[in-house]
Parts: structure tokens; sequence; C-alpha cells
């Protein structure tokens, strides 16, 4: 479809013209299976090239070693991609038989290859595709690529200390003791990690409890050394050291397996200069708890789907048009809303560019789409909210295609009229998002442009389209002031984001502008209302937090 190829390369254009930071990193593997070779009486040598597109173009990433004689071959090198939620990342995968002796392309065969993006791996943990040569099937050889995020050291762990007996430094009253650890880092030097408050006139203190990230602690090495000092506090700044101990992030872990753990504070002046020196007083561990801090990969691995709507303001795939008579008649050249016979208008590139993004995170790829501001048949009475395809009990659209095409089938059906009103879009909208957090199995996450109070799995895009100065729409942002919602609810700070798709006529990566921070958002709210159980996700992740395995959710 000539219309539907434009609109893409359209899009595309907008995409990779904004760095932003790398939402995190993420491994893949890859095997292949019924590799067939030209020679039938030897089975091929397989390499596989991993190659990424930018700005149209393709580029060798890196590519695994050549394993000899293999039709079925496991690689153990592993690709180390950075991962963007906000950007398109295509990816292509070249099989190529390396004949003996020779590890250069120049002279070997190709076997095949297999297009994809990297949202498509992560949303689905796996991805199994059939090879492809000059379009068609290489026979039954397929290749399967496996993604699983490289855990940083982001989960906290909560501790709380006391302690009996402790020298008493004081002659009027107690000690008034508080506890330093340090980190020992590898060049031997050491990290201050946390020091607690001061108890006063007390030998038997109890610190309250904190929470620091293993990445603080011990730098996510459980065996890194740890030494942990008690002071007498003066006013003066010149505190008495009581004691001193060396522990490990893993001899505290065991007590969570019900273990007393407890040290000697020991002071090594007295240890040498008293013979009958025991020590300065005892220290115990009273709790340690890991507290696991999921990625949005994590819920992203573990089956949470991301819902897109249009409006513009997508984000649940919900596609909202804007069919207000502002927008010119969809008949002359001049309109936003014109079908030109071989260029999209601004508001299919503004759909595909932010629609390309989130379908890889929704496996239906079925996607709402709604309008308001027009006369709609049969009546012609203005609606501010109606389905673009008519079709009020089913409103879905398949894929960013089937969007598309549902817009253009509406545009000569309907007359432009008015007002701007999309808070019927946004209630429906924000309806579905209510219905789905109170369900047992919650695993939606809606984006539609729009305000909506934090307590709903939503965010709102309000993509503005054509030439006029959308600055005032930067106070929907929320960051210099409180949005509130109709009943007073103060909006997230985050879950409204706004953007212009052109600027001089030029676009901007309205894609990645409109979708950034995304992530973030998911979290927050998850974080916000514990709303996906953790114990549920416990299985995405592996003992050492490196590994992300896939839960089925639909248990």
């Amino acid at each position: 479809m000539r219309n539907m190829s434009n609109i893409y390369e359209s899009a595309e254009a907008t995409l990779g013209f904004i760095s932003s930071p790398c939402l995190t990193k993420v491994e893949l593997r890859v095997a292949c299976r019924g590799i067939s070779d030209r020679d039938a009486l030897s089975k091929p040598d397989p390499c596989v090239v991993l190659k990424m597109q930018s700005h149209g173009q393709w580029f060798e990433v890196d590519r695994t070693e050549v394993i000899r004689s293999s039709s079925g071959p496991v690689f153990s090198k592993i690709f180390l991609v950075d991962y963007y939620f906000e950007e398109v990342q295509r990816l292509r995968f070249e099989l190529h038989d390396i004949s003996s002796g020779n590890n250069g392309l120049r002279d070997a065969d190709f076997l095949g290859a297999m297009e994809c993006t990297l949202g498509q791996i992560v949303s689905q943990r796996k991805l199994t595709k059939a090879l492809l040569k000059q379009g068609n099937t290489a026979g039954k050889s397929s290749i399967t690529v496996t993604a699983e995020e490289l855990s940083g050291n982001d989960d906290y762990v909560e501790l709380s200390f006391s302690a009996r007996k402790l020298d008493d430094k004081d002659f009027f009253s107690k000690s008034d003791p508080f506890l330093e650890i340090f980190r020992t880092n590898d060049d031997g030097t050491e990290s201050l990690v946390h020091r607690t408050e001061t108890v006063m006139n007390n030998l038997s203190p109890v610190w309250k409890s904190f929470k620091v990230s293993l990445n603080t602690l011990c730098s996510g090495d459980h065996d890194r050394e740890l030494k942990c000092t008690v002071w007498d506090w003066d006013s003066n700044g010149k505190h008495d050291f009581i004691g001193e101990f060396q522990t490990t992030f893993k001899e505290m872990r065991a007590e969570q397996e019900g273990k007393q753990i407890q040290w000697e504070c020991i002071n090594p002046k007295y240890q040498m200069k008293k013979k009958n020196y025991r020590n300065s007083g005892v220290v115990m561990l009273n709790h340690c708890k890991i507290i696991k801090m999921y990625s949005f990969l994590d819920y992203i691995m573990g089956g949470c789907q991301i819902q897109f709507t249009v409006s513009f303001v997508p984000y649940n795939l919900l596609n909202i048009y804007n069919f207000t008579a502002s927008n010119g008649d969809p008949r002359n050249s001049c309109s936003l809303h014109y079908i030109h016979p071989y260029q999209p208008n601004e508001y299919l590139k503004a759909l595909v560019a932010v629609g390309e993004i989130c379908q890889d995170y929704d496996s239906d790829k079925m996607f709402p789409a709604f309008g308001f501001g027009a006369l709609i048949p049969p009546d012609f009475k203005v609606s501010h909210d109606f389905a673009v395809n008519f079709d009020e009990d089913n409103p879905e659209c398949a894929g960013i295609q089937g969007v598309v095409e549902a817009y253009q089938n509406c545009l000569p059906k309907i007359q432009l009229y008015g007002p701007t009103n999309i808070a019927p879009i946004i209630q429906k909208v924000a309806s579905s998002a209510s219905e789905e957090m109170h369900t047992k199995e919650a695993m939606e996450y809606f984006i539609l442009p729009s305000c909506t109070p934090p307590h709903l799995p939503m965010s709102v895009i309000i993509v503005g389209v054509g030439n006029a100065d959308f600055t005032d729409m930067q106070i929907l942002d929320g960051d210099d002031g409180i949005l509130r919602s109709p009943k007073g609810e103060p909006v997230s700070a985050t879950s409204s984001s706004s953007s212009p798709s052109r600027t001089s006529n030029t676009w901007v990566a309205v894609g990645e502008k409109g979708v950034e921070g995304e992530g973030v958002d998911v979290l927050n709210f998850v974080d916000h209302r514990a709303w996906i159980n953790a114990d549920r996700l416990e299985n995405v992740t592996n003992s050492s937090g490196k590994s992300r395995k896939r839960q089925d959710m639909n248990k």
C-alpha cells in the first residue's frame, strides 16, 4: 500500500534526532534451527551478525562466534544493546555460513536474515521467527532471540541494629552512641554508607531501621568487606571511639534465615593493652530485608500490556482525533486533515510516530480509535466521543495500519464542527483504566493524551499538530504548578506531557519526545499503588537478580 509506505517513511524520519538517557541495557542470546547448506554433503559453519538501523542505514553492532558443522547452533556470544523505550530500535540478524579457515563475510554464504524491533523482543521475552532470504523463507530455518535485562544493583536492603553493654565514655552520664557503616572499595579506600542517629545516654541503644541500596552498601558484591564503627557522640565534634567490627552483607543475610547475627565491638588499643579484655560491647542485627526494585522491563517481560488510544493524545494506543472545524476543510490542501494522494497529513505522521513505539508492547495489536468535535451520520449531530470506525461496540482497529485506514474512511463521512472538548474521551479511557485496576490480574497500563488523577494506570500525551503556537500547552506538563482533576485530586507530575509535532514545517522526533518518560510513569504508578503484587514478579528474576524470566500472568 503506497500511502502506508509513505506514512512509515515519514514517521521514521521523525525518530533518532533526540538523544536520551539509556533506560537499561539488554542482553540478547541467539540460537538457530533447521539451517540448510548449499553443500548437501556437509553442515554449515554458521555465524550471526547483528545490525541496527540508523537514519535508514544498517550498521553492524557485533557478531557471534563461528560454530563449526552445525545446523542448530546455540551461540555463546551475548549481544549487549542499550534499550530506549521511547525509540523504535530496528534490528537485523543475518546468518552467514563462514567457510573453514576464514572468519570474514566476503567469501561467506548468506543463509537468511530476520528483522524486528528491540521492543518486540523484550515484550515477548523470547522471539522466534523464520529466516528470510530474498523475501522468501529460507527452508525451515528459524532464529530465536532471547532477551534478558542486564540488571543493575538497584535493590534496596532494610537494616536495623542495636547494641548492649557498650563502653561508657562519659564521666557524669552514659555514652551517646551512634553507628557508622563503611564499604571497602577495590582500591582499599573506604566510603561511608550510613550513619545512624545518636541515642543519648544509653549503653544499650536501639537505632532506627534504615534503607540503603545494595549498590551503595556493597556495589552489589555480597562478599565485599564492610567496617562498622561505634562512637560516643560529643557536642564539640571530637567523638570518642568505642569499637569496631568487620562483616559482609552475605553474613547479614543469614538473619533472614532466623539466625541470630551479632558482633563483638572491639577497640584494638584496649585489646593490645588489656590481657582480660573481651570487647567494648556487642552489636546485634535485628532486621535484614531485601526490597526488590523492579524495573520497567521486569513489568513488560512479566506481561504488562501498554494499551494505546488516539486523541492526539495517545497512550494506550488509544487514538483520538480532533475533528473540529479549526482544522480546516479536509478537501483543501491547507487543512491538517487533507488526504494527499501521495503524502500523509500531519495527523497520520503523528499517529505513526508515537504508535510505532507503543504497539510493540500490546500483544493483540488492537487499538481503539476515537474522534471528537464532528457532525457524524446518520443524523449529523455533534459528537465529542465517537468511534472512528463508527462501531461503538467495537472501536478497536487492527494495528496502526487499521487505525490509519479507519481515519481515512471516516473523514469523507463526517463534517468538521466543534468545539474542542476532549473531556468525554478522557473519561472513557479513565473508566477503562479504573476497571482494569480493580481486576485481580491487572496487567494493563493505558496511554492517552490528557490529565488524569495519579491513582489510575494511565498517562496522557498531547501532540500539537500544525504550525500554531503551542507554548501554552506546556502548562499541562504540570512542571510549574499542580494540575488537579475536577474532584480536586492532584494530577501526577508525569502523567501528562505535551509535544509539538512540527517546528517550522520540520518534524521533530515527536515519537520519542511524546513517550519519553512513560516507562518512569509505569514504575511510579506501581510503586505508588503496589499495583502488581511483588510475589507475582519473583520468578522474573533469579536469586542473582540478573536473569529475567517470563512468568505467565494469565493463570
